[in-house]
């Protein structure tokens, strides 16, 4: 059970970009909600809170304060920071900030049976920040736009110390989405509305760098 002020008031000094995200990125909820995909438990209150601090779990229908829902997202912190030292001591502030939001978003247990621990073990951040932008995708395996800016910005994060590093986040989701291409009049719809949302500047800069086999005018499909 935490009740320390100076406790609450080290961890806010301590992982406080951290914290902004979490909070960026999970809003405040007065009143719980339940897992979307299945319209009951777990449910989630505050900033992502499915756990009060004495381990009962979050019910339907119940409020709480913003107040409150700090409170319950600091202690969740500080229980994940402990188990980020524990199992990768020495991580740098940048690194540490990025994981405890990486980690209060997927879960503790996901994340330790991810590859990650061994890539930040080995010292291979590039494959910490390429395992961490495959989280994106929703129970469906929707990709959430949400998730897309928050992975970005936890990677970002998780390399600010590492000047060597020119993240691109690799083109995961397009690669994925190339390599699965069946000509289906859904995808093609999907691509006909990512051409018209690019700036043609943009559009054009692909094309020519992607060297697409050279096309007579009258193949060109419109």
């Amino acid at each position: 059970m935490y009740d320390g002020c100076n406790m609450l008031t080290s961890i806010v000094q301590d992982l406080s970009t951290g914290i902004d995200l979490i909070m960026k990125y999970e809003g405040f909820n007065e009143k719980s909600f339940p897992d979307p995909s299945t319209g009951t438990a777990p449910y989630t209150i505050g900033f992502g809170s499915q756990y009060y601090p004495d381990g009962q779990p979050v019910g339907k229908s119940q409020l709480c304060t913003y107040e409150k829902a700090t409170e319950y997202l600091k202690y969740e912190i500080e229980e994940i920071k402990k188990a980020l030292d524990k199992e990768v001591p020495g991580l740098n502030g940048y690194m540490l900030e990025a994981l405890v939001s990486f980690v209060h978003s997927i879960g503790w247990e996901p994340f330790l049976y991810s590859d990650i621990l061994d890539a930040i073990e080995d010292g291979d951040r590039e494959t910490v920040a390429e395992e961490m932008y495959r989280w994106v995708f929703d129970q469906d395996h929707q990709v959430v736009s949400n998730l897309v800016f928050r992975r970005r910005e936890e990677i970002n994060l998780f390399l600010a110390s590492a000047q060597e590093y020119n993240v691109s986040f690799g083109g995961q989701l397009l690669l994925n989405a190339f390599a699965r291409y069946e000509n289906t009049p859904t995808q093609n719809k999907a691509i006909r509305h990512l051409e018209e949302a690019i700036h043609p500047v943009v559009l054009t800069e692909f094309i020519n760098q992607f060297k697409l086999p050279k096309l007579q005018q009258s193949e060109i499909v419109v």
